[in-house]
């Protein structure tokens, strides 16, 4: 996963820092010629290694959807901030078989990172070991989000405010760059109201594997992303988890 998180987002890196023209998909998320390119090269080299599984991209959508091992690609995690020149972009890369996810990557080629992480290897960036932060109090923890307005999602946003209230720093350093800070123990949470598959799989076996904890906003551990995603350290997870998630585990 690393190879491919690596060649995508060498693709994508081509085209950042330069004008680029963006379009608004369907659901008014940018694009640019930078993820569908990205996205090609990944496919194409996981085709040519892997010819009977299936892919999953955010700008091509499904191939072979049946197949028992599934790849989930997202060649631009953070288009938003690509286009403006902010280096907080990543490429993401997941596989997985049935339903359990095998292995995840995260390469943020504008910085020259790449966290990947194999389910019981551990994860790793560039090549060392990463832990999550043993912070065990609110007031010395940091919380990132992508949206600190949670505009389509009211009342979670309202806990999120609530418990970053107790912390002592809370930044929207958002899109996968706020997992990559749990994993690297540079932060303490991080959360997202909704998410696709392509965008959780990859950051949840990265921030599990370096001792982290995942969980959606109804308390569920899901990689498809349907109800978000808050990632922690372990050490302040049943915190974390009482103050966001209600009981009974609905939002």
């Amino acid at each position: 996963v690393a190879d491919v998180a690596g060649v995508a987002g060498g693709t994508a890196v081509a085209y950042f820092g330069h004008r680029l023209e963006v379009e608004l998909k369907g659901d008014g998320s940018p694009v640019t010629r930078a993820d569908r390119e990205a996205e090609q090269v990944a496919r194409d080299w996981i085709e040519a290694r892997f010819p009977c599984d299936g892919i999953w991209g955010e700008e091509f959508g499904q191939t072979r959807p049946g197949a028992h091992r599934r790849w989930f690609l997202d060649p631009v995690d953070g288009t938003r901030s690509f286009v403006k020149g902010v280096p907080l972009w990543g490429t993401l890369i997941a596989v997985v078989e049935g339903d359990e996810v095998l292995a995840g990557a995260i390469a943020f080629p504008a910085t020259g990172e790449v966290l990947a992480a194999a389910r019981g290897e551990g994860a790793w960036r560039n090549g060392v070991r990463l832990r999550v932060s043993q912070v065990d109090a609110l007031a010395q923890a940091t919380l990132v989000s992508t949206d600190l307005a949670h505009r389509d999602a009211p009342d979670r946003g309202a806990r999120w405010r609530a418990l970053a209230e107790q912390a002592t720093v809370m930044r929207t350093w958002g899109d996968c760059f706020g997992y990559r800070m749990v994993a690297t123990g540079d932060a303490e949470a991080m959360t997202d109201m909704k998410l696709n598959p392509w965008d959780a799989a990859p950051v949840m076996v990265v921030v599990e594997e370096a001792g982290g904890v995942c969980f959606d906003w109804q308390g569920a551990h899901d990689w498809r992303g349907a109800h978000g995603l808050i990632a922690c350290n372990a050490a302040l997870a049943v915190s974390i988890r009482a103050a966001l998630v209600p009981q009974g585990g609905r939002t």
